[in-house]
């Protein structure tokens, strides 16, 4: 028998929500896109306003059930997949007391050398700080935009405003307590506020952790899995969704956590990269290890017998956004915004396979010489500098905008082998490689990565909600239709596979330690041209 579920994937500039059939597999039936603001502040503050985010919601699922002819009653769930890091303060009500602090926020330079920068220090972190929390945790604080220092910046700077906070949520977490009125956050949000304790028959909120870094216990919520239902559709959610009241509310999880289970990477080794807005490679692992070195750990997911060992990009398709906006050839710019392909950020790579095969298609490897750096608002692994920037690096009179475009492209795939390369230092990562998000939509951008890594690469239908269907997927387990999150993969299977061409791969081994070291050679510069 069919069951519907509704699994609302959040991203970083707009909302996608889908609905999905499960049977013998996971089928998209439709889906719906909805835009909120991004505020940039000056002072390296990035800003969202929650109410924006559940009006998205609202307003794309009635957009999907309008469409749809299968009743509001017949909708066994909605669950989410979302954005992580982000710093939401509710009141008792649940509402928001101030707008949310991005995970991009990078505001909280003071917060972080009060807090973990003091005393005798390893890479920079108080020594005895940074092994308790390694101890405790798995991880450490060690970037300005953990949102550990986003809550300690609220409670320096607005007071007034912190004393009114009740509870301190994450993106997705805010938006199960508009639908159902809890106040919960998953394993993976809580580890991801790095004051979650995972030792064996732990699994808490640690209450030492808040005391040595200034957290109080009382503003955190209760703790569940990604697979709970933790509640159902308050009849005043219900008549601003089009939803039936009653209707069982999912936990969820974080975008780190579920587009691994979307792309069916749910067993030990197995590796996945996403390119969305952001990036990442992430590996499951069993053990907990952290690199504070090259800024990586093993993150909570949501399976509890497995970590995702995870480096994260900053900046991904964000890069082509970039692309879209300032650099790209004025004709096919027209040809996209006439097809309006960029209302949906995360399918941003679906617009750029026509621009990509008609225009910088002959460009060979190596883009003659051109290289990119991918880190246009800062970067966390494998180097923490939220000063870093993006350059085009050895541009000559023969350069044209094709090879600047496809150096972007290949920028971003450097990036990632960086990543790569530094996991397989700790963790074996997988031969064969899932790639998800809008970049596999692009069969130029998996070749490139193909080549760039020296992998084979495998990609997956619908690879743009892939993150909407890892939420379907815990649905899934959650309402019994399978037993196990691990059984996911028998119900995802590859679309395409890229295999590395060797002209290609020796190429870019050539060029992948140039782009390695335009970070050493440039980072005074960056943190002289880019401090406040």
């Amino acid at each position: 028998m069919s069951t519907y579920v509704i699994a609302y994937d959040v991203g970083t500039t707009g909302i996608k929500t889908c609905l999905f059939e499960i049977s013998g597999e996971i089928t998209l039936l439709d889906s719906a896109m909805a835009g909120y603001d991004l505020f940039v502040l000056e002072n390296g503050g990035v800003e969202q306003d929650p109410k924006q985010w559940w009006a998205a919601m609202c307003q794309t699922t009635a957009q999907i059930m309008k469409k749809s002819d299968i009743p509001k009653g017949s909708i066994a769930g909605i669950s989410f997949c979302a954005q992580m890091q982000a710093l939401v303060l509710v009141d008792k009500q649940g509402e928001p007391v101030r707008r949310a602090m991005s995970y991009m926020d990078s505001r909280a330079e003071g917060e972080m050398r009060k807090g973990m920068m003091t005393g005798l220090r390893i890479s920079g972190l108080n020594a005895y700080k940074l092994m308790r929390a390694a101890q405790i945790s798995g991880a450490a604080p060690a970037s300005i935009k953990d949102p550990i220092w986003k809550y300690k910046w609220v409670e320096n700077h607005e007071p007034q405003v912190f004393a009114k906070a009740y509870k301190w949520l994450d993106v997705k977490d805010f938006l199960v307590c508009k639908s159902c009125g809890k106040f919960v956050m998953s394993e993976d949000s809580a580890f991801a506020t790095l004051l979650y304790d995972t030792r064996k028959g732990k699994r808490k909120f640690s209450e030492e952790l808040c005391k040595m870094l200034g957290v109080q216990m009382k503003h955190l919520p209760k703790i569940c899995k990604s697979t709970d239902q933790v509640g159902t559709i308050t009849p005043k959610a219900a008549g601003e969704l089009g939803l039936m009241a009653g209707t069982p509310v999912f936990s969820g999880g974080g975008d780190a956590s579920l587009i691994g289970v979307g792309a069916g990477a749910v067993t030990e080794g197995t590796t996945h990269i996403y390119m969305g807005t952001s990036g990442w490679v992430s590996t499951v692992v069993r053990n907990q290890k952290l690199d504070i070195q090259n800024m990586i750990g093993s993150i909570v997911g949501a399976d509890p017998q497995y970590f995702n060992y995870f480096a994260e990009l900053e900046t991904a398709g964000k890069c082509l956004e970039w692309v879209k906006d300032h650099l790209a050839l004025d004709e096919i710019g027209l040809f996209l915004e006439k097809k309006n392909i960029w209302d949906d950020p995360e399918s941003i790579y679906e617009g750029l396979y026509d621009f990509m095969m008609h225009s910088v298609k002959d460009v060979p490897a190596g883009s003659n010489g051109v290289i990119f750096t991918p880190w246009l608002h800062g970067n966390r692994c494998p180097f923490e500098d939220h000063y870093a920037r993006g350059m085009f690096f050895n541009i000559s009179l023969e350069t044209g905008k094709t090879e600047m475009i496809h150096s972007v492209i290949e920028g971003v795939c450097y990036h990632l082998r960086w990543q790569l390369s530094a996991i397989d230092k700790t963790f074996k990562t997988s031969p064969v490689i899932r790639l998800v998000g809008g970049g596999a939509l692009a069969p130029l951008t998996c070749q490139i990565l193909a080549n760039i890594l020296n992998r084979e690469i495998e990609t997956v239908k619908n690879p743009q909600n892939i993150g909407a269907v890892g939420a379907a997927a815990v649905m899934a387990v959650g309402l019994g239709i399978i037993d196990d999150i691990k059984e996911v993969n028998q119900l995802i299977t590859k679309d395409q596979s890229y295999t590395p061409d060797k002209k290609s791969v020796a190429v870019y081994d050539k060029i992948f330690p140039v782009f390695q070291s335009l970070y050493n050679n440039n980072k005074k510069a960056f943190k002289k041209l880019n401090k406040g």
